[in-house]
């Protein structure tokens, strides 16, 4: 069982859609733990930790995104373990 933490940056219109409370239940589901926050420049950031199986599954879902989304990008980028239990929607 090998854990891993991705750092995601999605763009497109992903504000004011849900996305974070998609992210949220998407994460509750496959069992990630992490973050997610609404970003100044109109994005949505993730961190996801978990078994690398469930965080391609996370990155995967992420691209699509809830219906009233539209994901026009999406860049993942590996980060250090910071052995978190749970997933939680940041506001900041």
């Amino acid at each position: 069982m090998t854990l891993i933490r991705k750092r995601f940056v999605v763009s497109g219109h992903v504000q004011g859609v849900g996305f974070r409370y998609f992210t949220q239940r998407l994460a509750e589901r496959i069992g990630i733990a992490g973050t997610v926050r609404n970003d100044p420049n109109g994005n949505v950031i993730a961190e996801a930790e978990g078994l690398v199986e469930s965080v391609e599954e996370f990155q995967a879902e992420l691209r699509k995104g809830p219906s009233s989304s539209r994901v026009t990008g999406l860049e993942a980028d590996k980060i250090p373990l910071r052995g978190e239990s749970n997933f939680r929607v940041l506001f900041e």
